[in-house]
């Protein structure tokens, strides 16, 4: 049965089952495919503006027929050509008989291939992300104010330390994510459209086509460029646009990564603590054997999928690193990869951290039990600062304060005593 073949192959957890519709969409077939063709649409339009025999007809032909891809007709070409651009090329030329002679005119399959993810990456995935991350962003800010003067045990090394405020340490996460913010914005704003650069990137192609007229090969970049809705295309490429560019991209999503895991850590240690837990739904089970348990399973699943985003940054740094001159194509299966990895990846983690900053569950009662815990150890920074102030040496301070810490443990059991320091 069809629907049974599904279930005997590999299908990738990051779409079957954590990434939202909408992204897996962005980075499917029917959507790189649909926006190879509007780009030959555009090739197209803009040719035909500049003088070269294309006509009305042949433009309305391929715009009828965008939509309609024969993806088995395709798989079919690909296997017989070994070239996917030519496999569709051919492909669309079969529904589009009188257009045929006209499509991807003068191109290579960077034009379609590096201007799709040009379209995809900025448009699509890093403004979706911003709009997460403001999301996120604001439910954690709600959060900071609303536990703004609530005192909680502060840690260093993961021992008790001063005190903080629990909107205080919301303010940390709070922070990182606003420098992510900025980076995504910077990295969304920079990206620019490849363009109509030709098969090296010296348009050569195009100068033949329009019989040496140099203007008219700046205007076909700048006007297709224009049609996609870039202000800007790279003004210097070879073959590909400069793989720099993943680079810049997904070191930003890996950025992102280590913050989540960073917030995500500092909850599932509080939720050991039993000071902060995040939601739980209703009919949520928490440990197959342990049903008293409630296990932070979203922030271990941001984490476990924060260390992925984090170490994809490695293939496009290795990948910018060996581009042979021109171009080199070791880097097409690479991308095929690591590009809609780091992007799936990193839109279900902004989703679940959403999840999580909407729902966080703060025990009052269990913090103060702490802090009191901590109190009598808490005043022997007190009882040096008061002896400093009356002459004393800080060292030798600290030293007698380490000696009357035993005399203080005590105390520590003693869940309401309260110390009061007269020095």
């Amino acid at each position: 049965m069809e629907g049974a073949d599904e279930f005997m192959k590999y299908r990738s957890p990051l779409v079957s089952r954590y990434a939202s519709k909408e992204m897996a969409y962005n980075f499917s077939d029917r959507k790189k495919f649909t926006t190879w063709r509007k780009l030959w649409i555009y090739l197209a339009k803009a040719e035909k503006a500049l003088g070269l025999l294309i006509t009305d007809a042949q433009i309305l032909e391929m715009e009828t027929h965008a939509e309609e891809i024969d993806f088995a007709m395709a798989a079919e070409e690909e296997r017989k050509l070994r070239h996917d651009v030519m496999a569709h090329v051919h492909t669309y030329a079969h529904c589009c008989p009188t257009a045929a002679p006209i499509i991807h005119l003068g191109a290579t399959s960077c034009y379609v291939g590096d201007n799709t993810c040009s379209v995809i990456i900025p448009v699509n995935s890093l403004c979706s992300f911003l709009l997460q991350l403001a999301r996120v962003i604001d439910r954690l800010a709600n959060f900071a104010d609303k536990y703004a003067h609530l005192p909680t045990l502060g840690f260093t090394h993961y021992q008790p330390a001063q005190l903080t405020t629990v909107g205080k340490r919301a303010c940390l996460w709070l922070q990182d994510l606003v420098m992510d913010m900025r980076n995504l914005q910077r990295a969304r704003d920079d990206l620019r459209f490849r363009g109509v650069k030709g098969t090296t990137g010296t348009q050569a192609s195009f100068l033949q086509l329009f019989q040496g007229d140099y203007n008219k090969v700046e205007e076909l970049d700048r006007m297709v460029t224009e049609m996609t809705g870039f202000k800007k295309a790279y003004l210097v490429t070879g073959q590909t646009y400069s793989r720099k560019v993943d680079v810049d991209c997904l070191s930003n999503l890996a950025s992102l990564g280590a913050t989540v895991h960073k917030i995500c850590t500092d909850i599932r240690l509080l939720a050991n603590l039993k000071e902060i837990e995040e939601p739980f739904e209703k009919e949520q089970i928490g440990s197959s054997a342990m049903p008293y348990k409630r296990n932070p399973m979203r922030s271990e699943r941001c984490c476990s999928l924060a260390r992925h985003l984090v170490v994809l940054i490695a293939d496009p740094l290795q990948t910018a690193s060996v581009q042979w001159l021109e171009r080199s194509l070791d880097d097409s299966a690479n991308r095929r990869i690591s590009l809609p990895e780091s992007f799936l990846t990193a839109d279900i983690i902004l989703s679940t951290l959403q999840n999580i900053t909407e729902g966080l569950v703060v025990y009052p009662k269990v913090i103060e039990r702490h802090i009191r815990h901590e109190l009598p150890f808490m005043a022997t920074e007190n009882i040096i600062m008061a002896m400093v102030k009356a002459g004393g040496n800080r060292q030798v301070a600290r030293f007698l304060s380490e000696e009357v810490r035993p005399l203080l443990e005590p105390y520590k059991a003693k869940m309401d005593v309260k110390i009061e320091l007269e020095l």
